[in-house]
């Protein structure tokens, strides 16, 4: 991997076999990394940065001035979301099988005595999967039917720069862990978004208006998102999709990858 410094912005450059061009700004400080063609000259990266620099100074400052959630510890009167509301976590300690109960104003965490904030953090974000594997099916099949498209298979993962990606090929969508979390708005809206991508996959202008017929407030839920605090990160960076089960729709069953 090579580095461009342009007014005093460090630059991460990766040439590999991609047709095109493709510039990310990433949390939580604003690295800046840019994919190009295996063949592309360095002169034309370069002009490409420098073309994009207003934009790069903008993602970064909107980076840097987002409210972050404080690391998370696991214990009694915590404040956790889900679904976009705050609750007040309650550890409750017993011998018995760990589980997770939804209550008026409270998230009641059971677990085993001696239990530390790792498992703790396990065992919520395992609650928060099934969760969105209850709540993502029906939405998907609502916007199946308005889209005129199928979704094969969908899975849940952390991910530290995206709310959600889409596979074309195999019509499988990905969604952020953290979207249990966020108003249920907001994740129909990811939904749609990473549905739209089987119509256009490029954010151009057949996009954005697909994006407004379909869900005309999608701007509205888009800044919701972003105006949300940001997760702390903790998790590993390396965590691979494989080890991840994927729901497949059509067969109405869990398969691992």
């Amino acid at each position: 991997m090579e580095q461009l410094k342009i007014d005093n912005i460090t630059v991460d450059v990766v040439q590999k076999n991609i047709k095109n061009i493709h510039l990310r700004v990433y949390p939580p400080a604003g690295r800046v990394r840019i994919s190009a063609p295996s063949r592309m000259d360095p002169a034309t990266i370069r002009v490409f940065v420098i073309s994009k620099l207003g934009w790069i100074k903008k993602q970064q400052t909107k980076l840097r001035n987002q409210e972050r959630e404080a690391p998370k510890e696991f214990i009694n009167r915590e404040t956790h979301y889900f679904n976009g509301k705050s609750y007040l976590l309650e550890i409750i300690e017993r011998n018995a099988a760990p589980k997770v109960i939804l209550k008026h104003g409270a998230i009641e965490l059971y677990v085993r005595p001696e239990t530390d904030a790792v498992k703790r953090k396990s065992i919520l974000d395992e609650w928060y999967r099934r969760k969105l594997k209850e709540t993502v099916p029906a939405l998907i099949e609502k916007w199946e039917k308005r889209m005129n498209v199928q979704i094969n298979e969908f899975g849940i993962k952390k991910m530290k720069t995206r709310w959600g990606t889409c596979n074309r090929q195999a019509k499988r969508i990905w969604l952020n862990l953290d979207l249990a979390k966020r108003p249920t708005e907001c994740l129909e809206y990811i939904v749609v978004h990473e549905m739209a991508h089987l119509l256009e996959r490029k954010h151009n202008g057949r996009f954005t208006a697909l994006m407004t017929g379909f869900l005309p407030k999608w701007r509205l839920y888009k800044d919701d998102l972003n105006r949300l605090p940001i997760t702390h990160a903790g998790w590993n960076r390396r965590l691979k999709e494989r080890i991840l089960p994927l729901y497949s729709l059509r067969e109405n069953r869990v398969r691992l990858e």
